[in-house]
């Protein structure tokens, strides 16, 4: 992933498209800025339509901005656990070793099928309640492949919470001042493509600015 100058990362700024899809069919694809301060400050900024929305997370705090109403409000539990599991199964969370604060446990799988003569090297990464993470990486580069974890979600025509399989696969490798970024990353849902994300361009170790951060009192004085 570059060596030292992917560990001497502490800032990332992300900008591209998101793009959900439903029944394997890309929807309108979503302009995005991704502003990260490791290890537990995020802000996305989405925009389309000339209407932003912003969603803001500081550790165990976050806060949204709905550009449509014009309404800012302090995220609810499910939110913030949400985005706490969304970074508890980054590659960066396994390669830089944040796990070992919170008592996870890494064990080696073996290797799988990834194709037409292709092989992945996979690990576990267990955490003491239970919720587990394997990270694939490819037997012949050592690239970051694909990530795989289970959840719970809410069935949208039961109601019902049922246990789902999620993955994300990681493609198209580009190399920024000796740092390896993936520029697409796919999304499933039990097998089934949810969302990509497409980036336009990655900037590491840009100064991002203190009031990213903070909920503003009023929307005038969001930035």
């Amino acid at each position: 992933m570059g060596g030292q100058a992917y560990l001497n990362v502490q800032t990332v700024i992300g900008k591209g498209f998101y793009s959900d899809f439903r029944d394997g069919v890309p929807q309108v694809p979503v302009r995005f800025v991704d502003y990260l301060a490791y290890p537990d400050h995020e802000r996305t900024e989405f925009t389309s339509l000339g209407i932003r929305n912003i969603q803001t997370n500081v550790g165990d705090t976050g806060w949204n901005f709905d550009g449509a109403v014009k309404k800012i409000s302090d995220q609810g539990p499910a939110q913030i656990e949400e985005f706490k599991r969304a970074m508890r199964t980054t590659f960066e969370t396994l390669l830089r070793g944040w796990w070992k604060a919170h008592g996870g446990k890494v064990t080696y799988i073996g290797r799988r099928e990834a194709g037409l003569a292709k092989r992945n090297e996979t690990l576990r990464l267990t955490y003491p309640n239970g919720f587990w993470i394997e990270y694939e990486f490819g037997a012949r580069d050592g690239m970051p492949a694909k990530i795989i974890y289970k959840r719970m979600r809410r069935d949208p025509d039961s109601g019902d919470q049922v246990e789902t399989t999620e993955e994300e696969h990681f493609m198209r490798f580009v190399d920024i001042n000796g740092i390896q970024a993936p520029w697409i990353i796919d999304r499933f849902i039990n097998s089934k493509q949810s969302a990509r994300i497409n980036y336009e361009s990655v900037q590491y170790n840009q100064k991002l600015p203190d009031a990213l951060w903070p909920k503003p009192d009023n929307i005038k004085a969001i930035k």
